[in-house]
């Protein structure tokens, strides 16, 4: 499928990182609710397939190749809509576990980058088009990092905050708007890339991460957990929702069978 921009319809949701993991997941469950879904991300192949997919089944789908951190793509980007319904943030991602004394400033900035100012980014350029469909939503997809610290996740921790400040400020100050925000904010997920970009593809140290637990989080959990809250009444707002594996109790705190 040939990636061009989309032409607006009332009941649009956008979703950014959707190559894969959460975001691919989340795509594949808001266009099985009814909504056509813009699917953005770097990698163009695969979002391209998804939007075939999707479009295979009956449902709606349009694939549009975007890096969130560049601001002059994104508000090209946006000048394709009149209107949107929904926006889920969820590009984003870590990058080492390095303790703060010896961690990559680059990594750092690369997270910053992706998780606050790529939100930052899509939030800004399609708030007017959320306004003006009468009945938006934007939903931040943060982390239990964005919660509570934890050793050797200081830079990701940070982004993580950030990401959760962005959505709270945000929801206090277009208060009155038709637009709800809502932040989603999960525990331990296991996804095919989530760890193993964090770790510098070592599948060893990524697959330490969930050793001994019975069930993490899938993304379609994450994704049936998003779908939901952009499905209620458009007068309820989803503040926060925290969702964990039953085995995890904090971002410190996992019973293991090992």
């Amino acid at each position: 499928m040939a990636t061009a921009a989309p032409s607006a319809a009332s009941r649009i949701a956008v979703v950014t990182g959707a190559s894969s993991g959460i975001g691919a997941a989340t795509a594949r469950q808001l266009a099985a609710a009814g909504y056509r879904v813009v699917l953005t991300a770097r990698r163009k192949d695969r979002i391209e397939a998804l939007a075939e997919e999707i479009n295979t089944a009956g449902h709606q789908a349009t694939a549009y190749a975007l890096d969130v951190t560049d601001r002059a793509a994104v508000d090209e980007f946006a000048t394709a809509f009149k209107t949107i319904g929904v926006l889920v943030n969820n590009a984003g991602g870590a990058l080492g576990a390095d303790p703060v004394a010896t961690g990559d400033p680059a990594d750092w900035r690369q997270m910053y980058e992706t998780n606050v100012i790529g939100t930052l980014n899509l939030t800004q350029a399609l708030l007017p088009k959320l306004i003006a469909s009468g009945d938006g939503t934007v939903v931040v997809v943060s982390s239990t990092a964005g919660h509570g610290t934890y050793e050797g996740g200081g830079g990701y921790v940070a982004a993580k905050h950030g990401s959760h400040v962005l959505a709270e400020t945000l929801r206090l100050e277009i208060v009155g708007q038709p637009v709800r925000v809502i932040e989603i904010a999960p525990g331990m997920v296991r996804t095919d890339e989530f760890a193993l970009t964090r770790f510098g593809g070592d599948e060893e140290k990524a697959a330490k991460v969930y050793q001994g637990v019975a069930e993490p989080l899938t993304a379609d959990d994450v994704a049936d957990t998003i779908t939901w809250a952009v499905t209620r009444p458009a007068h309820v707002n989803v503040d926060l929702l925290v969702l964990r594996p039953r085995a995890q109790a904090s971002n410190t705190k996992v019973h293991r069978e090992l």
